[in-house]
């Protein structure tokens, strides 16, 4: 049992790993919402805008505290990268909501199907931002 902690602990030291796993409980955080919002008829675009601001700020605080380590004391430390979190995230909103669009209203894909497939370049570029503009102060 101490062998398959010991590799957890091991998997966990690397941030590709932490991100893939954090990335993971972002991408059910945006798409549970989604569900949620679309089986209460809320409007396509509506449900995606909400559901990815919900997923964003999730996101922020796991990225910055259990991915990146970013050494923010205050709240004050944490306005800089916060924004430029956003700036990116805004980024790959734009993306997202136009990709979800495209599958689902020109292409006539499944609207879960159309979410789960755009999350894909979301996590990559995600990644990307995170680790070279955001969250700087943690290596």
């Amino acid at each position: 049992m101490n062998k398959i902690k010991d590799l957890i602990q091991k998997l966990f030291e690397s941030s590709v790993v932490r991100y893939v796993f954090f990335g993971g409980c972002t991408t059910m955080v945006n798409l549970i919402s989604f569900y949620i919002l679309r089986k209460l008829h809320v409007e396509l675009n509506v449900a995606n805008v909400i559901s990815i601001i919900l997923a964003i700020l999730f996101a922020y605080v796991v990225n910055s505290k259990y991915v990146f380590q970013d050494k923010c004391d205050t709240l004050k430390d944490h306005l800089r990268p916060f924004c430029k979190f956003i700036s990116a995230r805004l980024v790959t909103m734009v993306i997202e909501v136009g990709g979800v669009w495209l599958l689902v209203e020109v292409l006539h894909m499944d609207d879960m199907l159309g979410k789960f497939l755009t999350q894909f370049i979301v996590l990559a570029l995600n990644y990307v931002f995170s680790k070279f503009f955001v969250f700087t102060t943690g290596r």
